[in-house]
């Protein structure tokens, strides 16, 4: 069965009339295609109008779609259609309707970090295409799987800090365990990672030339048996990087020293305190950032040292339930005005500054949902214990 799967797969994508019909197709209405393909699910972001930044229809669509597989496929391979995986969640889309509509917001984060859960939990190997753009959403459905697969086209950020909103989708628990106080940096800042350094940073766990992803996504989609097979197939079809250096390994020290602190403030006066480049640049960076954005990040990624996926994805509906009913800023909408909508890259800040931006009020940020929400959340996440949430 398997042989023949491989000859059909290399048939069809010879085919002109095949391709035509691959093109319509991935022009079609659908934001998300999901099809099972000799035995392997195959998820295809497909808004590429979009950056395939996702929507609502997107997550609930693909968190089925991963419940549904559960013990049916051998293999997830999700991947973007255009120059992007995905730019993240459509968050101008999620505000438009204000705080007013707030229940449509976090009803759409519930089910994003469902979706997040299942790519995190799923029993079958999850292989990431993330040939292009991944940020925010984009990262949370792909850095969950074993097998994150990187080209020179990928562009690696979570940016949420500068829209008033907080690394969300799980990633902070990734972040959380980087070494050098390497996660506090890029969740704080936003910093980008281009190619070989997504992969150096952990983000993504194999590089390939972008060129070779299709005879990769053939040979993936004929591979016999990829719970026993993939590592070694993996190995021989992707780029051995040992010998590239890390953009960031220079400044390895210096992230270490400063983003080890243990308050947003200690930060930016360690900072201060170098007179290099890059700590006036990492400066200048967190100088435009959200102020309660980045108190309650830095909070969230120390406390994310300790928890599984599941805990951090209930404490980010928590993070995020706040966020989208303004409980204690209005940062996240005037983010999205300020950088998304009007562009002016002039956010008006409330509080404007980390002083204003109160202890109490982090705290507030992190507090409980509901309890029937909470305990709906957590069925959701399949946590059975939640005593030291």
């Amino acid at each position: 069965m398997q042989l023949f799967c491989g000859r059909v797969v290399r048939v069809l994508s010879q085919s002109p009339v095949v391709k035509t019909l691959t093109v319509r197709r991935m022009s079609s209405k659908k934001p998300v295609l999901c099809e099972i393909i000799c035995d392997k699910g195959v998820i295809t972001l497909n808004r590429p109008e979009r950056l395939n930044s996702m929507n609502d229809e997107m997550v609930e669509i693909i968190g089925d779609t991963l419940a549904e597989w559960k013990d049916k496929v051998s293999m997830v391979i999700i991947k973007g259609e255009g120059r992007a995986f995905c730019a993240g969640g459509d968050v101008v889309g999620l505000t438009k309707n204000g705080v007013d509509r707030c229940h449509e917001q976090t009803n759409f984060f519930k089910k994003e970090y469902r979706m997040n859960y299942l790519v995190g939990s799923f029993s079958a190997p999850y292989v990431a295409l993330i040939d292009g753009i991944v940020m925010g959403g984009g990262v949370g459905a792909s850095v969950h799987g074993p097998v994150r697969i990187a080209t020179e086209k990928t562009l690696f950020a979570m940016p949420e800090t500068a829209i008033g909103l907080f690394p969300d989708v799980g990633v902070s628990h990734v972040l959380a365990r980087m070494p050098h106080h390497l996660g506090f940096y890029l969740g704080l800042t936003g910093h980008r990672l281009k190619g070989v350094d997504v992969v150096k940073s952990g983000i993504a766990t194999h590089f390939i030339d972008s060129q070779h992803i299709p005879q990769l996504y053939d040979g993936l989609l004929t591979l016999k048996d990829p719970a026993t097979n993939l590592t070694t197939f993996l190995n021989s079809k992707t780029k051995n990087i040992a010998s590239e250096t890390f953009v960031l390994e220079p400044h390895l020290k210096l992230i270490d020293q400063c983003f080890s602190a243990p308050t947003v403030e200690e930060i930016l006066e360690r900072l201060e305190s170098d007179s290099s480049a890059f700590a006036v640049q990492a400066l200048e960076s967190l100088k435009k950032m959200s102020p309660i954005s980045m108190k309650i990040t830095r909070k969230q990624i120390e406390m994310y040292k300790t928890k599984s996926l599941q805990e951090c994805l209930l404490i980010d509906n928590r993070l995020a339930r706040s966020a989208v009913e303004a409980t204690v800023s209005k940062d996240f909408y005037e983010g999205v005005r300020a950088v998304l909508i009007d562009k002016d890259q002039n956010p008006q800040w409330d509080p404007p500054t980390l002083a204003a931006a109160s202890n109490a009020m982090v705290e507030k940020a992190f507090s409980k949902l509901p309890p029937n929400e909470e305990e709906e959340v957590k069925a959701m996440l399949e946590i059975v214990d939640g005593s030291r949430l």
